[in-house]
């Protein structure tokens, strides 16, 4: 471990090495200066990429071990690119190979300003061979008012940590002896509440965390609050799958809006991913009727003003925002080019909704308002990730499994419960005290609170997504104007062997750490599911168990939703109503989604 060596006043050498000191003396010695915060760059202090051929010129670990700039360029992690992490503008260093790119956090101070919900910051951990858990160390957030607050970092070990919650895995490591090796090197965007009230000044890092240990810090930011926007639809990443070969395709998404506006923007994500992805045009357009467009699409621009845009592996991309009326409650065309091959690509597997694919080699087609060039169709949606519109009051987001996903509902149809949900809302039935919130469905098949079904990283048939925990900072805390979130899950982790105490554990976690974001946490009741093949009778004990400490919720949630009351039959409370099951007896079918959506109290929303 190499450590910055401060200087210290010579009176305070003497006093600390226990020598008396005079009055005069403590009375002509200053108290030690609080030290300027300065810019991060200006505090690196440790060496974490080298080029392939030259390894022996970085040394991220203190073992002679460093990332490969030539994995880092090919992810679109280049020096000086900005990278769209969870919604907080960071940036990789603007460094060469070899040269300092990081620091080891040890108190240092450091400049930066703005306001926001959250502290971001790009880090990953360095300990022995890898092999450490999670680093952590507090650190303090210092407001230009005077006040300050701290704050608990933690970071995952660049060679051993989650790979369910990283930024970015890039596929070798460099060292100084064995030159390349083929395994994965973690980097993490982690972020920390902050007081959405006031204005940050400066941050002081953590202190050295020990045990030859070390937190490196690449970037920091703050999260601005998204109040000028409303998410209108979203949907959440759900594994990595491959997908044949597209070559210089389009792809034309059909998503549903909830809530409308007259300005508009999308979010594409290259979730999962260790290399970039390149958009070229792009467009958005009411749909008529299958692949064919209600007018002309309106162009899509990114950057300020480019037709298209490099997303580098693991980011977001956002378009510029367009005059384009998103009508509430009302299917939309998304269309994109990817003019280079792409083989795998972030899914959302369970679309319950048909959408298109020209053929390869077709070229841009994005702009066309006819169906011709659509030839092909997809059940699922790549890449896309939210619709937002300008205004609006904000959004509530769903965060479950297969039954929030709408899987057994009719397809094309938009009757999800969240879908019946978000039509309540658009016509006032909640009262002058209930905002005409977005609905944004983040629901997965087959998920999880605890345990992650897709690893996170890697081309995997499975599409369960990692858990709810891991990834409730994508999902939910960086969502477009999200005031309220819906936690509705655990059925899964009960089936899995999952223990109802830990279930219980999870939710505990994520409504503390969307309550900190100043979110509104609403739990709902897990649904029976007696009759399905794996539903045994320690699964019903399970449920009953975390349904008790859903409907208690002890200052645990804000509100709660018994869905378990609601579509549970009278004659056999361990099964769904039979006028409300799919067939399978997990899923509710259309009359049992709707029953679900009817019956949110609304303003069990908003407070």
């Amino acid at each position: 471990m190499h450590r910055r060596m401060w200087s210290i006043p010579l009176a305070v050498v003497v006093a600390l090495a226990g020598a008396p000191a005079t009055a005069a003396a403590r009375d002509a010695a200053p108290a030690p200066a609080t030290p300027e915060p300065l810019p991060l760059e200006r505090l690196f202090d440790n060496r974490a990429v080298s080029d392939d051929g030259k390894p022996g010129r970085a040394d991220f670990d203190g073992a002679g071990n460093s990332l490969s700039a030539q994995d880092l360029h090919a992810a679109g992690w280049r020096p000086g690119q900005r990278l769209d992490l969870d919604a907080a503008p960071l940036r990789w260093p603007d460094r060469r190979p070899g040269q300092p790119d990081n620091v080891r956090a040890d108190g240092q101070r450091v400049a930066v300003r703005g306001s926001g919900d959250s502290l971001s910051l790009l880090v990953a951990a360095t300990s022995p061979e890898g092999a450490g858990p999670e680093v952590r160390g507090s650190g303090t957030v210092h407001y230009r008012d005077g006040s300050s607050g701290r704050y608990t970092l933690g970071a995952g070990d660049w060679r051993g940590g989650s790979l369910a919650d990283k930024a970015v895995a890039l596929p070798h490591i460099n060292t100084a002896r064995d030159g390349q090796l083929t395994q994965r090197a973690r980097l993490y965007a982690v972020t920390v509440p902050i007081d959405r009230a006031r204005e940050v000044r400066s941050v002081t890092l953590p202190s050295d965390p020990g045990a030859s240990a070390d937190l490196h810090v690449f970037d920091l930011a703050v999260r601005a609050a998204q109040r000028a926007w409303t998410g209108s639809w979203s949907a959440s990443p759900a594994g990595y799958t491959g997908v044949g070969m597209w070559r210089d395709q389009t792809l034309r998404l059909v998503v549903h809006s909830s809530t409308g506006g007259d300005r508009t923007r999308i979010r594409l994500e290259n979730t999962f991913a260790s290399t970039a992805l390149r958009i070229g045009g792009a467009t958005v357009a009411v749909q008529r009727e299958g692949a064919e467009a209600r007018g002309e699409p309106v162009r899509l621009t990114f950057d300020g003003g480019r037709s298209g845009t490099r997303i580098a592996a693991g980011t977001r991309a956002v378009s510029d925002p367009v005059n384009f009326t998103v009508p509430p409650d009302s299917n939309l065309l998304v269309s994109f080019h990817l003019p280079d091959p792409v083989q795998a690509a972030p899914v959302h597997s369970e679309a319950i909704q048909r959408s298109y694919l020209s053929e390869g080699g077709s070229g841009d087609r994005s702009a066309d308002p006819g169906a011709a060039a659509y030839t092909r169709t997809l059940s699922m949606w790549p890449f896309l990730t939210g619709v937002d519109v300008a205004g609006g009051p904000g959004s509530v987001v769903t965060l479950g499994d297969s039954i929030t996903d709408g899987v057994k509902s009719t397809e094309n149809a938009n009757r999800r419960w969240p879908n019946v949900l978000a039509r309540r809302l658009l016509s006032g039935e909640g009262g002058p005290g209930v905002p005409r919130y977005g609905v944004l469905n983040h629901g997965i098949s087959a998920n999880r609170v605890v345990t992650d079904r897709y690893p996170g990283d890697g081309v995997s048939t499975d599409t369960g997504g990692v858990s709810a925990q891991h990834r409730l900072e994508r999902d939910v805390l960086a969502q477009t104007g999200v005031r309220t979130v819906v936690l509705f899950e655990g059925v899964n982790d009960l089936r899995s062997g999952t223990t109802a105490e830990e279930v219980i554990s999870g939710m505990r976690a994520i409504a503390e750490r969307a309550r900190a974001r100043g979110i509104r946490v609403v739990g709902a009741t897990i649904v029976p599911c007696g009759g399905y093949k794996d539903c045994t009778a320690a699964v019903e004990r399970g449920r009953q168990t975390v349904n008790a400490f859903v409907r208690s919720h002890g200052g645990v949630f804000d509100a709660t939703l018994d869905f378990d009351a609601v579509v549970r039959d009278p004659e056999r409370p361990e099964r769904i109503l039979p006028a409300y099951d799919s067939g399978d007896h997990l899923h509710p079918g259309d009359a049992g989604l709707r029953a679900l959506g009817e019956s949110v109290e609304l303003r069990k929303l908003t407070g």
